[in-house]
């Protein structure tokens, strides 16, 4: 087989002829995925700030006004009761005025000034198990820094050991740099789909598909020929959501563009043939639509690692996940956007971004078929 790249260009001049016609093709090319970035981006939040919280100081001494005091300091903790019944934690908890009461019990500054251990209790809302656990977490850290604080004054010895973490890539422990990059990746994988699923179905609800197969056109230049205008679009629309993702999101970014470039172009003629290959089996711009979607953007959001941890789903599904190829681009994408890595750490992504490419125009191409039944 030869392809001529003037039949080639030929083909690609008739889709985007069609696709300049096709006024809301254009718009889920060029709007949708930005619009959806900004929607999702601000959307999708893991942090947890502006806990609310009250207080139940039974003491009132100085030290348990300097540990609520801490609690205020944090910019974690807001307080926004304070109570004199214990009795009345249960309530707020219930109707959602508070997600955590802090609790310090009689004696307390006499039990720090005898060297005791000084309980306090936190009282969390776990109908929220995520919202829960880090407010556990911060509430840890704030009594265990002002219990370090007690020991040095009491000692004033300096604390034998002193733990400083710091945090790589994202510093300041943001949804955005976490979630923009994958989202990227799955929108693209969604739109690509989509867009060429109604490629073929289109030439043959519209009866130009009989003008085609009267042509001498090979299949493979047929199915490159449609596929290279929406390739040329889905780089214009990474190049825009990954601009939103710096400028709107202050996500940095660190790494190659020109792997980037060459990593994306694989997956998005993955994707593309992928669509397709829809499209031809189907021949119906409808039906070939509805499962694209389902084809796509169920995998990409469940078992990409957009949202949740791979190695903490069940093996059955960690073994699925593999064939979601957006799982590899988010580890590219993250890892490009974030970590500034190249070829030495992504080459198993960067093998399975290759392999997806082969499968998908290999699908496509065999797929089609210019007779008319």
């Amino acid at each position: 087989m030869r392809i001529r790249p003037s039949r080639l260009l030929a083909i690609a001049r008739k889709e985007v002829i069609q696709l300049r016609r096709d006024v809301r093709s254009l718009a889920m090319a060029f709007v949708v995925p930005a619009a959806m970035v900004m929607f999702f981006g601000y959307v999708i939040s893991f942090d947890v700030r502006d806990i609310t919280l009250a207080v139940l100081d039974q003491d009132h001494s100085q030290r348990s006004r300097e540990l609520v005091e801490s609690f205020a300091a944090s910019g974690r903790f807001r307080i926004v009761d304070r109570l004199s019944r214990s009795e009345d934690v249960a309530p707020l908890l219930d109707r959602g005025a508070i997600r955590m009461a802090l609790v310090i019990p009689p004696g307390f500054e006499r039990e720090l000034g005898a060297g005791a251990t000084a309980p306090v209790q936190a009282i969390i809302d776990g109908a929220d198990a995520n919202t829960a656990g880090i407010s556990a977490n911060y509430a840890t850290a704030i009594v265990m820094a002002y219990s370090a604080k007690i020991v040095l004054r009491t000692t004033l010895a300096a604390a034998p050991v002193s733990a400083e973490a710091r945090v790589w890539y994202n510093e300041a422990l943001e949804s955005p740099p976490m979630i923009v990059p994958g989202l990227v990746a799955v929108i693209m994988m969604i739109i690509a789909a989509m867009l060429t699923a109604l490629t073929v179905a289109r030439e043959w609800e519209r009866g130009t598909m009989e003008q085609l197969a009267a042509t001498p056109v090979h299949p493979a230049e047929v199915i490159l020929g449609k596929l290279l205008p929406y390739l040329v679009i889905g780089l214009i629309d990474v190049a825009a959501t990954i601009l939103i993702g710096m400028f709107v999101f202050d996500v940095p970014f660190r790494g190659n563009p020109a792997l980037l470039g060459i990593m994306t172009t694989m997956f998005l003629v993955g994707s593309l043939g992928l669509g397709i290959f829809i499209s031809t089996v189907l021949r119906s711009q409808l039906l070939a639509t509805q499962v694209a979607m389902l084809a796509t953007f169920l995998p990409s959001v469940l078992l990409s690692g957009l949202m949740f941890d791979i190695n903490a789903m069940p093996l059955p599904l960690r073994i699925i996940s593999l064939a979601v190829p957006a799982r590899f681009f988010i580890t590219v994408m993250r890892g490009i956007f974030l970590k500034n890595v190249g070829i030495p750490v992504l080459w198993g992504q960067g093998l399975a971004m290759v392999a997806y490419a082969i499968i998908g125009l290999t699908l496509a191409v065999r797929a089609f078929r210019k007779e008319i039944a």
